[in-house]
């Protein structure tokens, strides 16, 4: 049985590969850093911690440890990563042998996150993470449409308006009920930096953003 500490190594490995896979170059740091593997994306690197999850009890959630400890003269100390640490978190299931990616809204500040790979019988949506919409490949497409769509705004635009320009050319659009449905899933599209456009009777009615810029 693997330790944290190969179960860490091998979560890296898997990772790299999956994004090599995809042709995605990987750089690692040179030096200690809070990240594993940087991913040079659409001309972007983006900063990536790698983590092992495991399966639950009932096989229906993958649970990531996303904090980290470390042990000193006082006893352990624990700490989690913010957004100038890291920008995605890459999670490699060894029960599932799948891999997902996570932007770090998701995850700064929490010890611990959990990936449905199932509904909840009760139908619930909101607050709800599920695996599905963080796969590995589907991600990095996503983030890859992204830069791609960011560079042609800043290419055609001032910088000073590129943010205006770019939320609204490029809205999520989502009805009002499936919204109400998943409110903690949009609620975390926007917080990554993502612009959402809640419509009601096909009718523009609420725009949700980042609070920052």
């Amino acid at each position: 049985m693997l330790d944290s500490n190969a179960k860490g190594l091998v979560a890296e490995i898997e990772i790299e590969l999956a994004a090599v896979r995809l042709r995605v170059p990987v750089l690692k740091p040179q030096e200690h850093s809070r990240c594993d593997l940087a991913f040079d994306i659409a001309g972007r690197i983006w900063k990536v911690q790698c983590k092992w999850g495991r399966l639950g009890p009932n096989r229906d959630v993958v649970i990531v440890s996303t904090g980290s400890f470390r042990l000193s003269t006082v006893g352990c100390i624990r700490t989690t990563y913010t957004d100038a640490d890291v920008d995605l978190f890459g999670v490699c299931c060894g029960e599932l042998d799948r891999s997902f990616l996570l932007p770090v809204s998701l995850v700064a500040g929490r010890h611990e996150i959990r990936l449905r790979l199932t509904k909840p019988r009760n139908d619930q949506r909101a607050c709800i993470t599920l695996a599905d919409d963080f796969n590995f490949d589907g991600a990095i497409a996503q983030l890859g449409e992204r830069c791609h769509g960011m560079a042609e705004v800043v290419g055609s635009s001032p910088t000073s308006s590129t943010t205006t320009t770019s939320s609204v050319d490029r809205p999520i659009t989502v009805g009002a009920n499936p919204f109400r449905d998943r409110f903690g899933y949009w609620m975390e599209r926007a917080a990554a930096g993502e612009e959402v456009l809640i419509t009601r009777r096909g009718k523009p009615l609420v725009r949700l953003g980042p609070a920052g810029p």
